[in-house]
């Protein structure tokens, strides 16, 4: 079978997989957004990804008319994902005389089945698109170097660039794409390579609004020029440098869409790039704390760690499904982990300038990444040996490793198949051992599991049915933010609830926004970028009482923000609704319990709760089904018939 032929066939293989446990509808953490955001063509947070929500926009426009939005949106993501694969598995066969088809399918195969990698093509998220461009950009670089003159070379400039409008980490490939460009027949072409280099340089100076990194970008790309004008003359120097500075601009121009559809103020418009300053703010991050090189936010030995802790979490998740090891996940991955340096080993002596490509890639994607992000010690590290006190990141960061673990995945499924082929097997048995990790992925990574499928959308129609007609919503931001906006953006459901995300307060942009939309602040708590805090919700909080506009705070917001809104309140398990009593006749225990609509939600809720979420590495699942326990258990305090084991967890003390 052709390399090519077997490259398809595992991209549909894997497409198959990923529709089998694909997610029916909305996720948590960013998918809610995400879709939203490309229903109402809108902008998401901060770099605000224009060029995925067009693509996103139209792929679903198209087939939402035969499935779900939300299905739809998730299917884009599985497609992306197939089709990195099957890419990457062929680049690394290519060169192969005998035998490529079965190494490009199990490369292929591989690295589609680790578990990173199915998680994000079963879901809505960028970093499926961002995998897909990657890998072109790989494969642009290899036919760049391959190919005469330099349409190639501006083709890969081109899909480098284009990571700035898509999603920066594409650029973690850049430098394994140099390595493929610079290398022609027989030798090395460090100006072509340099040409290359200084886009990459222009990209991350683009991406991060950094003018010292655009100019390094701009000059080093010159000076390459230079160098090609002293080997094939002033026409060809001047030919490459235009063609570069052309697709520079035109993929650069894809950021214009957050200009645009911010003056429309669409439903999703997080920072209002409405004018040139806050477009820059956008696509620089400038609202979050973006963390510099040094000093580093946890020990960097702690940073490596979470590295290895993520790549345990690879090719056996279902041995193991939480973030503990287990025996026979660790048994796996040292397994596989071996396979991967034996398929390296047998790739360098097939191939070793797509070996030195891709050993490129697995530095960049782990190590690299790691500096470079400066993460905070995972949620899930550092337990005895960091303080307490010491800062841990909001959530499991194993995305951001993505690229490291395309790298293992296709050297596993190379090695599985040089293996046997060394012991004189069937191409197939090491096909069959690649496969390996979507047996033992599958119970751990599968979306189509019950409850956890119908959760994300369940607790936010819970949220919303707990508040009042025409109320006022206040949120802790992400899980009890994103699935909200998606029933009131796509579904069209309670649109009359007005959502306040607590931690977007202190941006200027945002409480404009509470101005703009529903008079919920007044003029002088917009005009600092930083004046905001939990306090503005109080002021939040008069005005809509003012306007007779009911004010409740989602149970997911911690106590003490609550009593910073107000002191008394109606508990219904869902929502603490604020109690039209005098607040300053209310102690700081007044809860008031509401048993009638705690009974009628937690009615909603009783079929959510008839079965435990599967054991995860991600905690939100199992913590929100504990949070839908909340009305039930409401009802059963009133009584006196349990004891307050639940209080801190349902936020009543």
């Amino acid at each position: 079978m052709s390399t090519r032929r077997a490259a398809a066939l595992a991209a549909a293989a894997l497409l198959a997989v990923y529709a089998a446990t694909l997610a029916p509808g909305v996720t948590f953490w960013d998918a809610g957004e995400f879709i939203s955001a490309a229903h109402s063509l809108g902008i998401p947070h901060p770099p605000g990804t224009p060029l995925f929500l067009l693509a996103l926009h139209v792929w679903a426009a198209a087939w939402s008319a035969v499935m779900p939005y939300a299905a739809a949106t998730n299917l884009f993501s599985a497609c992306c994902t197939a089709a990195a694969a099957g890419l990457a598995g062929w680049l690394v066969a290519r060169a192969l005389s005998g035998g490529a088809g079965a190494t490009a399918f199990a490369a292929a195969i591989g690295a589609g089945a680790t578990s990173t990698i199915w998680q994000n093509a079963t879901e809505t998220e960028v970093y499926a698109a961002a995998l897909l461009l990657a890998v072109l950009t790989l494969v642009a670089a290899d036919r760049a170097s391959r190919e005469p003159g330099q349409r190639w070379l501006v083709l890969t400039a081109f899909l480098v660039v284009l990571a700035v409008p898509v999603h920066l980490s594409a650029l973690v490939v850049t430098p394994a794409a140099i390595v493929l460009a610079s290398e022609r027949p027989g030798r090395v072409d460090w100006v072509r390579g340099a040409l290359l280099g200084g886009v990459w340089l222009l990209a991350i100076g683009a991406g991060r609004v950094s003018a010292p990194l655009a100019g390094a970008g701009v000059l080093v790309t010159a000076a390459s020029c230079v160098a090609v004008a002293r080997r094939q003359g002033v026409r060809a120097a001047a030919s490459a440098g235009g063609a570069l500075i052309a697709i520079s601009a035109v993929a650069l121009s894809a950021v214009l869409v957050l200009l645009v559809r911010a003056r429309f103020d669409p439903f999703i418009n997080q920072g209002n790039p409405s004018t040139w300053p806050a477009l820059l703010d956008v696509v620089a991050r400038r609202q979050y704390d973006v963390a510099p090189l040094w000093p580093r936010e946890a020990p960097l030995w702690l940073q490596l760690a979470n590295v290895g802790q993520y790549a345990d979490w690879q090719v056996a998740l279902g041995l193991g499904p939480t973030v503990l090891p287990s025996f026979g996940r660790t048994v796996a991955t040292v397994a596989f982990l071996s396979l991967g340096v034996y398929g390296a080993a047998r790739h360098r002596v097939d191939d070793a300038r797509t070996w030195r490509a891709l050993l490129t890639l697995l530095v960049c994607g782990s190590a690299g990444v790691a500096m470079y992000l400066n993460l905070k010690a995972g949620p899930s590290i550092g337990a005895g040996v960091l303080p307490p006190s010491a800062p841990h990141e909001a959530r499991e960061r194993d995305y951001f490793f993505t690229f490291a673990f395309l790298a293992w995945g296709l050297w596993f499924g190379y090695g599985a198949v040089a293996l046997v082929r060394r012991w004189r097997w069937p191409a197939a048995a090491g096909v069959a051992a690649a496969a390996l990790p979507i047996v033992f992925n599958w119970t751990a990574v599968t979306r189509r599991a019950e409850p956890e499928a119908r959760l994300p959308a369940a607790w936010a129609r819970a949220l919303l049915d707990a508040t009042p007609a025409n109320g006022v919503l206040v949120a802790a931001g992400d899980n009890d933010t994103y699935p909200v906006w998606y029933l009131q953006e796509v579904q069209g459901y309670r649109r009359d609830v007005r959502v306040v995300t607590l931690p977007l307060l202190p941006a200027g942009w945002y409480r404009a926004e509470l101005r703009r939309r529903g008079n919920l602040l007044s003029e002088s708590a917009v005009e600092e970028w930083d004046a905001g805090d939990v306090s503005t919700a109080t002021e939040i909080a008069r005005r809509a009482e003012a306007e007779g506009r009911p004010v409740a705070v989602s149970l997911y917001v911690d106590r003490a923000d609550r009593d910073a809104i107000g002191r008394a309140w109606r508990a219904n398990g869902m929502t603490f609704v604020l109690d039209p009593a005098p607040r300053a006749a209310a102690d700081s225990e007044s809860i008031r319990p509401d048993s009638v609509w705690a009974a009628r939600l937690a009615a909603v809720a009783r079929p959510l709760l008839a079965r435990e979420v599967r054991p995860s590495t991600d905690p939100a699942p199992a913590y929100f089904q504990s949070l839908l326990r909340c009305p039930e258990y409401l009802i059963s305090r009133t009584r006196n018939a349990v004891s307050k084991s639940l209080d801190s967890l349902c936020n009543f003390r």
